[in-house]
């Protein structure tokens, strides 16, 4: 039998997160481009998380975007500066530098596992071209359900609010401090349902 999937939160019905949302506006437009691979996650992806949280945002599922439509014309629009959340030796370190531009930020997110970041990296070259920013992470994840690379590392949503956080520093946002504390709620809902699974399921899927 086919289980029911919610087309909002792309989890199955039994599992949708949607009730924990809360989404905000914000003046950056944030592209997330997500690998097919992550697509396939229904059990711990973040990236529809994120989507569904930032009213002023899309996701792209596939590896090469260069001749996606909407990519490009994000790309053309003259009110954005394109940058990509990457870290890298010339990356804007967000924790001590600012951001220095006149126009509204056009953020792109890469939603994948590091080796597929790097080959959609290799096949779109104009996100090579574009500055790209980081940020050091203060706290360790809470995807407790997944094993990260690095202690370090950050899924997807908790690094939109990273990002949110420091963007709201900088003066490119304003977020109420209650938007921030609500950001996290569908993921930490997400994660304490999959504990829960794996504490009273014996089946090794859960394990």
């Amino acid at each position: 039998m086919t289980r029911a999937f919610c087309y909002e939160c792309y989890r199955p019905q039994t599992s949708c997160m949607c009730e924990h949302i809360h989404p905000i506006q914000t003046n950056t437009k944030f592209i997330i481009l997500m690998h097919p691979k992550e697509y396939r996650k229904t059990k711990n992806g973040t990236g529809h998380l994120t989507n569904k949280s930032l009213v002023n945002s899309e996701i792209h599922i596939g590896i090469d975007f260069t001749k996606n439509a909407s990519v490009q014309t994000i790309l053309n629009d003259k009110k954005y500066e394109p940058f990509l959340l990457y870290p890298g030796k010339d990356s804007i370190l967000l924790n001590e530098e600012k951001i220095e531009t006149t126009k509204k930020l056009a953020l792109f997110i890469i939603d994948s596992t590091w080796p597929c970041s790097k080959k959609i990296l290799r096949q779109n070259p104009f996100l090579q071209t574009m500055r790209s920013i980081s940020f050091e992470a203060t706290q360790l994840s809470q995807f407790h359900i997944k094993t990260q690379p690095q202690k370090e590392c950050l899924s997807t949503i908790e690094s939109t609010l990273s990002i949110l956080q420091h963007l709201h520093t900088q003066q490119f946002e304003t977020i109420t401090s209650t938007q921030f504390e609500r950001f996290l709620t569908p993921f930490k809902a997400m994660v304490d349902y999959q504990l829960q699974c794996a504490h009273n399921n014996k089946n090794i899927r859960f394990k």
